[in-house]
């Protein structure tokens, strides 16, 4: 049996490095919401009113359907909680590229 090593899940799950990333600034951006959520202890009605959506749309953000949302989305949202995004772009090292250490067994 092969062992894969993954630096991430969204790694292993996705089919490129691309993809992976995306996902992965997707996922970061959803739990800084829900603990928005949590911290301020806000029903999801009152959440829906400071990220300017619908109720249902805080429920799929809770619920964690992270393919219902966009970074785009997800931004907008979160500066309108008056939230502050930034992104911080480095170069990979060939230790940090897509076909490094994975972890699954096979």
């Amino acid at each position: 049996m092969k062992i894969e090593t993954f630096d991430s899940v969204w790694d292993a799950l996705e089919a490129t490095p691309e993809a992976a990333q995306n996902m992965t600034l997707r996922c970061d951006l959803m739990i800084a919401l829900e603990e928005y959520i949590k911290e301020n202890a806000l029903s999801q009605a009152q959440a829906a009113k400071i990220f300017g959506v619908t109720q249902p749309r805080v429920s799929d953000l809770v619920r964690g359907k992270i393919d219902l949302f966009s970074l785009d989305s997800l931004i907008n949202m979160a500066v309108a909680a008056g939230m502050k995004v930034e992104l911080r772009i480095s170069r990979r090292t060939p230790r940090d590229g897509h076909d490094n250490k994975k972890t699954a067994a096979r």
